[in-house]
């Protein structure tokens, strides 16, 4: 590969593209709305979801210092991920509390990114995750998931025209702002209902003795605040 086409894949990936019209920017919102809403729309689309917030729980667990045994994705949008190491202490704690805002945050990495006109930046960097995680993935459904995902970033920022990735970059972005919001939600009401017992929440309040409510409580303070901020940003207000 020549000097010249090396240059040219960088001022493509990490170039600064305009903003788009501010229609489109609102159209990816309700469109990412309609995959969150709606419960049949949700049993698919939540699997997006399980994929950043295992992928949060084996990131900092590797970031603190433990080892990261596997993920694995499954069918029902559930998921696992399995890291060694001393199971108390900090770095269990902020692994244990990764998950359930790890999908916000990577929202609000990503409305900053398109807010500074980073788009096909963004779709590159997500391919970049989605390799990575890939490789820690253990079951056959994880890999077709994480696959397919990484796959549709690449298509879209390598073949589609920079109307179409900055359409495919907002509504992914909305999405996980808007469906971060979503899980704690529905944490709490499984918990109300006895159903989640040793939910992430639970786990936390056994290693920190903090009760599991206000953990549940900074979860929904977390992805509510990365929706107003996300928001905020993409609107360009």
């Amino acid at each position: 590969m020549d000097t010249g086409h090396i240059t040219d894949v960088w001022d493509r990936v990490f170039g600064i593209q305009p903003d788009p019209p501010p229609w489109l920017v609102l159209v990816t919102a309700v469109l990412a709305l309609g995959a969150i809403v709606p419960y049949r729309a949700w049993r698919l689309s939540r699997n997006a979801v399980t994929i950043a917030h295992e992928g949060g729980h084996g990131l900092v667990a590797l970031l603190s210092g433990r080892r990261l045994s596997g993920i694995r994705l499954h069918s029902d949008t559930s998921g696992l991920t399995v890291s060694r190491g001393k199971p108390t202490g900090l770095g269990m704690i902020l692994t244990a509390a990764a998950g359930y805002v790890t999908p916000s945050l990577l929202g609000l990495l990503g409305a900053w990114l398109l807010a500074s006109g980073h788009i096909t930046a963004l779709l590159w960097g997500a391919v970049v995750l989605l390799a990575a995680m890939l490789l820690m993935i253990r079951n056959a459904y994880g890999v077709l998931t994480v696959v397919l995902s990484g796959a549709a970033f690449f298509l879209v920022s390598w073949l589609t025209t920079p109307d179409v990735q900055a359409a495919f970059a907002y509504a992914v972005v909305w999405f996980l702002l808007l469906g971060g919001v979503r899980p704690p939600f529905e944490l709490q009401g499984k918990r109300r209902r006895g159903r989640a017992g040793d939910s992430d929440p639970d786990q936390l309040a056994r290693l920190t003795r903090v009760p599991a409510a206000v953990w549940l409580g900074l979860f929904h303070l977390v992805t509510l605040s990365s929706l107003a901020g996300g928001g905020r940003w993409l609107l360009n207000l």
